[in-house]
């Protein structure tokens, strides 16, 4: 089924006059409310409003896709508002907000509702559609353009529907200071190791820097007794810049491509006990799905 065929003309605000992402939402609801008057709005938007605490819903490229599952509705409701001058909430990537999508389904319907979702995020990554949609003058101008993009609502999830496309990387030359600080900053457990390709050669993580400084870590459990001339971290500080990658991250990883479906990599993370599947095309590197997105995606939506 083509992602524009969730649209309907009357749930579409083709030229908002609201200035933020929560005032849009009070217009939707308020377009919905007028539409099925046995809707509690204000419920809604109280958990609408709640997933924005949780994470923000800018996804970035100009779009929003706040959204809620509630049993307020009875089922699955797709509003559009568009703000050609840009609204003035922060985006992660520092692209106006132009493009509001709200999604409320009831909780029997998550698997539409979360196809229907992949969908919208893939067709604000396609190239040149958040410009065409805020030239839209008409709200069937709008349905046309998210037509005309071809973008369809796949029957199952796959990786492509959840996977991070922004990967931390290193490469076998850098020093484990440089993956620490990347880490750190990021807040990161693991980094992709890449040549210089892009080839995926393997991954490097927190554990792997530390068993660097504590090699006879069996025996430290072992023993507490056991002790040491130098403390192992002061080691690792004295080295830090010398160390590199190359020395330390393992060829142990799993893949997965973009079609592979959801429920497989799930599997494997559980029956693996797995953080992190890398995702490639051939052997490059291009996307990364945590276990942690997987639950939040499933669970929390």
């Amino acid at each position: 089924m083509r992602l524009a065929n969730m649209l309907k003309e009357e749930y579409i605000v083709e030229n908002l006059e609201a200035t933020t992402k929560e005032a849009t939402i009070d217009i939707l609801l308020k377009i919905l409310a007028k539409d099925k008057p046995g809707i509690n709005a204000a419920k809604i938007k109280e958990l609408v409003m709640e997933r924005e605490e949780i994470e923000n819903t800018s996804y970035g490229r100009g779009f929003a896709f706040p959204h809620a599952r509630t049993d307020e509705v009875d089922d699955m409701y797709v509003l559009v508002g568009i703000s050609r001058a840009g609204l003035e909430d922060k985006t992660r990537d520092n692209v106006s907000l132009n493009v509001i999508v709200l999604l409320l389904t009831p909780s029997h319907i998550s698997k539409l509702y979360l196809q229907t979702l992949s969908a919208f995020a893939t067709f604000a990554r396609m190239e040149g559609n958040l410009e065409k949609i805020a030239r839209a003058s008409t709200r069937a101008d709008v349905i046309d353009v998210i037509w005309r993009s071809g973008v369809m609502i796949e029957k199952e999830l796959t990786v492509k529907d959840i996977m991070r496309r922004d990967v931390a990387t290193a490469t076998p030359r850098h020093s484990l200071k440089m993956v620490a600080n990347i880490m750190f900053k990021n807040r990161l457990s693991a980094l992709a190791v890449i040549d210089d390709d892009g080839n995926l050669l393997g991954q490097i993580t927190d554990k792997d820097l530390i068993q660097a400084v504590l090699p006879d870590y069996k025996t430290l459990i072992s023993n507490l007794t056991y002790s040491r001339e130098t403390e192992p971290f002061e080691e690792l500080l004295k080295q830090e810049d010398k160390l590199t990658v190359e020395q330390v991250y393992t060829k142990d990883h799993e893949i997965a491509s973009l079609d592979t479906r959801i429920v497989e990599v799930a599997g494997m993370m559980i029956f693996k006990d797995l953080r992190r599947v890398f995702v490639t095309k051939g052997k490059k590197l291009i996307g990364i799905l945590l276990r942690k997105d997987i639950a939040n995606m499933i669970i929390r939506g």
